[in-house]
């Protein structure tokens, strides 16, 4: 009895001596949880790969202005070439949305109740569709003022065509390709059965004062360059330094990537699993900050008035501001 009594002691003062888990460590079985409306973010993560690679695409195609011809010297060479990189990139679109999507159904019953039919469509619809309201309002205004910078109807027939019978299947083929990538994968730990309670997070874990602030870096890492790139193409000037864009893109990364990552790790300290779209909202926040610039830009530096060119301007700088975001 004597020996037991110390043996119990022993256990109890060891048990009390193992320090808890705290911060990230307490929610490792739920950072791997769907996120809310995964539908919504499979299709922007998809369309999101899709634009980093056109945007890559266009750059180095200006880069190679000696082997082709610089892209100033024809009317519309650019917006070629920006056509050609997204039909070819629809691959990659449907590629990262089916490939996430899928990683989240495990099992022959639970990926037969999963919506990766509609996911494709809206990853397919998502980019065309937002481009294509700006664009026939924009078009519209254009015809009734009579401007050069409507589009015919023969030229948007051309597109459509494009779109519906090399995009669509592409897109087709790259989510069947990343559904059968995404077999092959598994989460590195298992997710809980019962969902984390989520606590009143400090200031700093919170994706209110996290996502705003996280788009301040890499607003700045572009800024000088961003008043180039808006005066050669609001003010009519030529833009010859395509490799320094290139690396201001790459910095551009860089900085986004290591943004999101302190911002991920401040969530999870704050023993908050829901990561997924705090990451996306601080890269995408950058974008905001771009379209406030515009602002700035267009009544301290340029002249424009009246409907058209506003709309145009806002029309064109939205667009961006939110392919970039």
């Amino acid at each position: 009895q004597k020996y037991e009594r110390v043996e119990e002691v022993d256990l109890e003062g060891s048990a009390s001596n193992i320090p808890e888990d705290t911060g990230w460590k307490q929610v490792h079985g739920d950072v791997f949880r769907p996120p809310h409306y995964l539908m919504v973010f499979s299709s922007l993560l998809g369309t999101g790969s899709q634009l980093v690679v056109i945007a890559a695409g266009l750059i180095l195609f200006a880069i190679a202005g000696p082997v082709h011809g610089d892209v100033y010297e024809e009317r519309g060479e650019i917006i070629t070439a920006g056509i050609t990189c997204y039909t070819l990139s629809s691959v990659v679109s449907g590629y990262a949305s089916g490939k996430y999507y899928r990683q989240f159904f495990t099992t022959p019953r639970a990926e037969s109740a999963s919506r990766w039919q509609a996911t494709m469509g809206l990853t397919i619809f998502l980019l065309p569709a937002s481009v294509a309201c700006v664009l026939t309002v924009l078009n519209a205004l254009a015809l009734y003022y009579g401007t050069v910078n409507a589009v015919p109807f023969l030229v948007i027939l051309k597109v459509f065509s494009i779109w519906c019978f090399v995009s669509i299947p592409l897109s087709v083929v790259g989510t069947l390709l990343g559904r059968n990538a995404a077999r092959k994968n598994s989460f590195p730990c298992r997710v809980n059965s019962i969902p984390r309670q989520v606590p009143n997070p400090p200031w700093h874990g919170n994706p209110v004062y996290l996502v705003p602030l996280s788009g301040i870096l890499p607003f700045g890492s572009i800024f000088i360059e961003l008043y180039f790139i808006f005066t050669s193409y609001w003010n009519y000037k030529f833009y010859y330094v395509y490799g320094f864009m290139l690396l201001v893109f790459a910095i551009l990364a860089v900085v986004t990537m290591c943004v999101a990552i302190v911002a991920v790790y401040s969530l999870l300290q704050a023993e908050n699993y829901h990561w997924q779209w705090t990451a996306f909202g601080c890269g995408a926040s950058s974008g905001f900050y771009v379209f406030l610039y515009s602002l700035y830009y267009f009544y301290a530096k340029t002249r424009m008035t009246g409907l058209l060119q506003t709309c145009f301007y806002f029309g064109y700088m939205g667009l961006q501001s939110a392919a970039l975001g």
